[in-house]
């Protein structure tokens, strides 16, 4: 598997990632410069393989690479900038201070 597996369907307003018959998604609203990341989902069979990780580590970068901020609603991605607090230039300022980045 690799992050090219990983689309922005801008339609559904989601990031996906397909594994399998099942895909992981990552919902967001976007109202440049901002992207607001609002759940993280990957169903139960493919839980504990990383892919969480993986598609926060691309909605990042992807972030990044376009100048937004995130805005962390989903408590997944909240848990994980806390633990990479190398991705706070791409964290809304508000957001950085919620979180102590």
């Amino acid at each position: 598997m690799t992050d090219a597996e990983i689309r922005d369907n801008v339609e559904l307003h989601r990031y996906e990632l397909p594994v399998g018959d099942e895909v992981a998604i990552v919902t967001y609203n976007l109202s440049e410069p901002n992207l607001m990341i609002t759940e993280t989902l990957v169903p139960q069979a493919l839980e504990g393989q990383g892919i969480a990780s993986r598609l926060a580590k691309h909605v990042l970068a992807d972030a990044r690479d376009r100048g937004l901020l995130i805005l962390p609603v989903c408590p997944f991605f909240s848990a994980y900038l806390q633990k990479h607090p190398e991705y706070a230039d791409v964290v809304h300022p508000r957001y950085r201070d919620i979180l102590g980045l």
